[in-house]
């Protein structure tokens, strides 16, 4: 099987995440590209971008509700009998800050129905109703424990790093890959507050990279960049007592 994408499909195209994987693939010859998202500014200037870095490359946009049910199941239905890829990755996700959600409720619902829902919906019907041999998801290392800064996203996370598993257990043996890409705290719109603290991010180009690599070789998960597979490892295995002491 050719790890070189021919018809790709984005969901949440405009993530910044989502850009440097696209050029990537633009760059590695991609014949068709959907890109999806809400927005239809954001999108054609993805879509103008991914034309300018590939003449042949044939880019389309489509804006919908990320969130409702009927929305994704009628893009995928046109997905399957019109673009038939081969390559997917799913990106969106929403981040607010802690506090912003124990004061409105409303913040943490969409917390988790964007991050978390919506995100396990677009695999499901994907999975079912293509043909899509490279599926790729955006969990988070936050996903691995639940930890006081944000364990709302966490847990969203974690919903989607669950339904991956559950779908690769179901893909077995057909040749299909489902990818859980879990980068690190990374430069980008979400993470502009730890930016101006002056934290020392990864960039969206080098989770793209990981990214690309993983999906082509049909990992099941990636750590991006890498270093954080050996972080979370000893995160995960603090004792509880030891654990509550600190302020991750």
């Amino acid at each position: 099987m050719s790890s070189s994408p021919r018809a790709v499909l984005v969901v949440g195209a405009t993530s910044l995440i989502a850009q440097h994987t696209i050029r990537r693939w633009v760059a590695a010859g991609a014949e068709q590209l959907w890109l999806v998202g809400r927005s239809a500014d954001a999108l054609e200037r993805v879509a103008a971008d991914a034309r300018t870095r590939g003449a042949a490359v044939e880019v389309s946009v489509r804006v919908t509700d990320l969130n409702d049910p009927g929305s994704i199941a009628a893009l995928v239905a046109d997905v399957a009998r019109e673009l038939r890829p081969d390559t997917v990755l799913i990106a969106h996700g929403a981040m607010y800050r802690p506090e912003q959600m124990r004061d409105d409720l409303r913040l943490a619902h969409d917390q988790l129905e964007v991050t978390g829902v919506s995100p396990a919906l677009w695999l499901e019907a994907l999975v079912s109703h293509t043909e899509a041999t490279r599926i790729g998801v955006i969990g988070s290392v936050a996903g691995d424990r639940g930890r006081a800064s944000n364990y709302l996203y966490g847990s969203a996370k974690s919903m989607v790093e669950r339904v991956a598993q559950g779908l690769a257990h179901r893909l077995h043996g057909s040749g299909r890959t489902i990818t859980l890409i879990k980068p690190g705290p990374t430069a980008t719109p979400m993470t502009s507050e730890l930016q101006a603290q002056g934290a020392r991010l990864a960039t969206a180009e080098q989770v793209s990279r990981d990214i690309v690599r993983a999906m082509a070789r049909g990992a099941a998960v990636v750590y991006a960049p890498g270093t954080w597979r050996w972080i979370m490892l000893i995160v995960r295995h603090l004792p509880r007592v030891i654990f509550h002491r600190t302020s991750l």
